[in-house]
């Protein structure tokens, strides 16, 4: 499968760069995948498609301020680093800009607050660093960090919290899980209060939200592990809902990917259980749990894209991306949501 097959044209002003005031004010296009159907709606006209005995499943990681900015003690030039993944005691998957001064050895030092050195270097920019500090790293990194903002957003947010949802719990993202930034507690209790299930999956966002898919064929492109972690109340939950044959609504790709995940390991069934995943849902790809997808508009070519194209039609979510496109709906991590169902 071809990666032009997965191209469309985006005009850079659909592109946001901002969230909205009100998180569930966001525009939802509604898509039926049996009718073809579609409507114009607000976000928060998502409860209206949720029955009693469904279950909306969400993504509950936090995201860390990740982006550190310091000088290597050798010559003072300025280094980037994107933390990525925890990998042991204080020792750092990470991204780095520019990789071409990061050798093994270097030393990176950050304000006489933390240091880290370079202890690995891999391909693309990667590179493995052990932290050394006094106290808590949670608490350097939020005095030293900034937020890991997607590299088209040039604004800077007010406040931190905008690019966290309000059920966020468990730090460790380099991304957001951005379907979920429209939600707000009233609309959640609102849902609950229809009789529909909320629960919480954990995937920590790590560098595949980054790289660009830079194979030609779709099927060799290499997907980067992530953490997952579900519970036994989440998965008793959604077992049940299976069960009694009602809606497994899935809030993101990364909600998305952690239940499809654990179903294809699991002959459909959801069971308590952690770990990480890699796995590159295309078209092509057979759903074992999911019904029902709430998810923002993605980058072309993405491996994101390529799960939405999966999950309903590749020619059809091209068309209904030019539809958004045409009615100006708002791309990307700060930007407008479709519901698929």
């Amino acid at each position: 499968m071809k990666l032009e097959n997965f191209d469309y044209k985006l005009p850079n002003e659909l592109i946001a760069q901002h969230p909205m005031d009100k998180r569930d004010e966001s525009r939802l296009l509604v898509v039926d995948k049996d009718t073809d159907q579609y409507q114009h709606k607000k976000f928060y006209n998502l409860i209206d498609y949720l029955n009693s005995g469904d279950t909306l499943v969400l993504n509950d990681t936090r995201v860390m301020p990740a982006r550190l900015f310091g000088k290597k003690i050798t010559t003072g030039a300025l280094i980037e680093i994107l933390l990525l993944k925890n990998k042991s005691n204080d020792v750092w998957e990470c991204l780095v800009k520019p990789a071409k001064r990061v050798a093994v050895g270097t030393i990176v030092d950050f304000n006489g607050i933390m240091r880290a050195e370079c202890i690995e270097a891999k391909d693309d920019g990667f590179r493995y660093f052990k932290f050394t500090y006094e106290g808590i790293f949670q608490e350097k990194l939020e005095i030293l960090g900034t937020m890991p903002l997607p590299p088209y957003i040039k604004e800077q947010l007010k406040d931190n919290e905008r690019y966290q949802t309000v059920y966020s719990k468990n730090l460790g993202s380099a991304a957001a899980p951005t379907a979920g930034l429209h939600f707000t507690k009233q609309l959640l209790n609102d849902i609950k209060e229809k009789g529909i299930n909320v629960c919480y999956i954990t995937l920590h966002v790590g560098i595949g939200t980054f790289r660009p898919v830079v194979v030609n064929e779709v099927e060799n492109h290499k997907m980067h592990s992530e953490f997952y972690q579900i519970d036994e109340k989440t998965a008793e939950i959604i077992n049940e809902t299976k069960k009694n044959n009602k809606k497994i609504i899935a809030v993101g790709t990364t909600t998305i990917r952690t239940l499809e995940t654990v179903a294809k390991n699991n002959n459909g069934k959801i069971v308590s259980s952690s770990g990480f995943t890699d796995i590159f849902i295309y078209p092509g790809f057979k759903f074992r749990c999911v019904d029902s997808l709430v998810t923002n508009f993605h980058l072309p070519k993405s491996t994101l894209i390529m799960l939405v194209s999966a999950f309903y039609n590749r020619e059809k979510i091209l068309n209904i991306y030019n539809i958004a496109v045409k009615e100006k709906y708002r791309f990307f991590s700060f930007g407008d949501a479709m519901l698929i169902h």
